[in-house]
């Protein structure tokens, strides 16, 4: 399709904007820096960008600054344990994003010396790092002057072409209108971008008197520049149903153990339980105690909403293999993901 607006963004208005605007963020070098000389870390970009997938920049400063602290180089996160990864990510959601931090990290330093490539196209060959990833990285770091559209980008130039259509039907045409709008300064107009999405040109609300591209925008022209992005029909989501099974032995520790390396929750720290199927499974306990169901707890993946009963119960854990069991106040530091340390909620572990 051919989009509404035939003009390209004014980079040098955005610039200005962003020199004066810039959001605080650890992972960022800020403009006034960038004029001194002052580099970004590719391994600090790389970092928040994969954090950042799926995942708002309030939600990952903690974690961002404690990853950086534990690991501050990328060579200190290639020679981490895995496990010491997924469970300093634990809570972050989407967990094959901290298999493949890790992939990333061993490949960057056993392929390139710890030196992080500087293209797009050679940073693709590295785990993990897709057509977004990489883009981001290498205009922020390298200033390679390639367009980086995220979920920001989306409704910021949704709403300045007046997309009469949703974004997924016009991803090529809106990425080659920014690419024929990114400037010598690539690494902070990408930035700006993003700013500008998350401060000005916000989901629910756009502050058009403040922003740097007003003038040019066919959605502020409408007067109702919140109508776009256009929504696209959602499918509906289906619902899958389960059982944990949470079990304590004498001294009031919890049995847990690891979910498979691959699929959903890879090499996550989970309770037994059932498989998560279309209609609810049979009860079939793990060993013998007197069980009581402790209500359900419902979470909502991607691609499905899961509902699982919850039943605990003590047990001697002689038929017990493969898990081990920890004590109430090690719960938090354990690598479990957000449902589980529901699930353990639910049965009345309030440290989990």
């Amino acid at each position: 399709m051919h989009l509404p607006h035939p003009a390209p963004i004014d980079a040098v208005a955005v610039l200005g904007w962003y020199d004066r605007h810039a959001r605080d963020l650890p992972w960022r070098t800020s403009p006034d820096d960038r004029q001194r000389g002052v580099a970004p870390e590719p391994y600090r970009v790389w970092l928040s960008e994969v954090m950042l997938q799926q995942t708002t920049v309030a939600a990952v400063r903690s974690y961002f600054v404690r990853f950086t602290t534990l690991w501050p180089t990328v060579f200190d996160l290639a020679a981490a344990p895995l496990d010491s990864v997924l469970r300093e990510w634990a809570g972050l959601g989407y967990y094959a994003r901290a298999r493949n931090l890790h992939a990333c990290a061993q490949a960057v330093v056993e392929r390139h010396g710890g030196v992080f490539p500087q293209t797009s196209a050679a940073l693709q060959t590295l785990p993990g790092i897709g057509a977004y990833t990489s883009a981001a990285i290498a205009a922020i770091c390298f200033d390679e002057p390639v367009a980086v559209l995220d979920g920001n980008l989306d409704r910021v130039l949704a709403r300045f072409h007046a997309l009469p259509v949703p974004v997924r039907e016009a991803k090529d045409e809106l990425r080659s209108a920014l690419q024929a709008s990114v400037p010598e300064r690539a690494g902070d107009f990408a930035q700006a971008m993003m700013d500008l999405g998350a401060t000005i040109c916000a989901p629910r609300v756009a502050l058009c008197m403040l922003c740097p591209i007003q003038g040019e925008c066919l959605g502020t022209r409408t007067g109702e520049p919140t109508l776009y992005p256009i929504k696209g029909q959602k499918a509906e989501r289906p619902v899958r149903h389960g059982h944990a099974y949470v079990m304590t032995d004498g001294a009031g520790d919890v049995y847990l153990q690891s979910r498979p390396a691959k699929g959903l929750l890879g090499g996550m720290t989970e309770v037994p339980g059932s498989p998560w199927t279309g209609e609810p499974p049979p009860i079939d306990y793990p060993a013998a105690g007197d069980w009581r169901h402790r209500g359900q707890v419902v979470h909502v993946f991607t691609h499905f909403r899961l509902e699982l009963d919850v039943w605990s119960a003590e047990v001697d854990g002689t038929e017990l293999d493969g898990g081990w069991w920890a004590g109430p106040e090690g719960l938090s530091s354990e690598a479990l993901p957000t449902l589980f340390r529901k699930v353990l909620a639910a049965a009345g572990f309030e440290q989990a």
